[in-house]
Formats: structure tokens, C-alpha cells, sequence
């Protein structure tokens, strides 16, 4: 006769999901990350600021705006400065709600990065 069989537990169903699973896609991305951090802090930016911050193109910047913009998490306005055409880069409050979520997810991961053992043998 063979002895008991440990098997793992069953996930406890009452146990709120790992905080990655949270995480936003649209947010999440490095660059889109970036942008709405920056816009946060400034309220307003200036693409070239945001381009220059981020070591985007043009091209590059200008396509994870239109997602950021396509989800309402940000809102571009062009004008000029001058005789000088600008674009400028405002975080919505939908943006502002995303970049908080987010912000929290990745403090969840952390705290549970900092407050597990690891075996010396691993």
C-alpha cells in the first residue's frame, strides 16, 4: 500500500487575486507608463519634453499617444507657441484614476517582493 499523496491546496477562494492580474495593458506599457507619469507631474506637457524625456521619435511618441488618447486617459491639444505649431499633452481624470490604480497594483507587487523569504538554496 502506498502512503498519502500530498497534494497542493486549493486556492482559497475568499483570497483576493495576485495584484498582476490588475495591472492595465494600456497603462502598464513602459513608454505609456512614462508619459502619463510626466503629465502627471506637470499638469501640462509639451510633446518635444515628452519626446526628449522618453528618448522616443516623433513617430513613436505620437502612436502611444493615440492609444492613451483612443482610451480617454489623456487629452492632446495643438496650438501655437509663436508662429511655432505645439502640441500639448493633458492627463484626464480618467487618466489620473488609471495612473493611481496602477501606481497601487505595482506597490501590492512590491510589498509582496519585500516580505517574502527567499531559501538560501534557491
Amino acid at each position: 500500500m502506498t502512503g498519502p499523496v500530498d497534494t497542493p491546496a486549493a486556492p482559497d477562494e475568499t483570497e483576493s487575486p495576485h495584484p498582476v492580474t490588475g495591472l492595465d495593458d494600456v497603462v502598464h506599457q513602459r513608454v505609456r507608463l512614462g508619459i502619463l507619469t510626466i503629465a502627471h507631474e506637470a499638469r501640462r506637457v509639451e510633446f518635444g519634453f515628452l519626446r526628449t524625456q522618453l528618448q522616443l521619435t516623433a513617430g513613436n511618441l505620437s502612436q502611444h499617444l493615440g492609444v492613451l488618447e483612443t482610451a480617454g486617459l489623456v487629452e492632446v491639444e495643438k496650438g501655437y507657441a509663436g508662429r511655432r505649431g505645439r502640441t500639448w499633452i493633458t492627463l484626464t481624470s480618467a487618466g489620473n484614476a488609471a495612473l493611481a490604480k496602477e501606481i497601487a497594483r505595482l506597490k501590492q507587487l512590491i510589498a509582496r517582493v519585500e516580505t517574502t523569504d527567499i531559501p538560501e538554496d534557491r
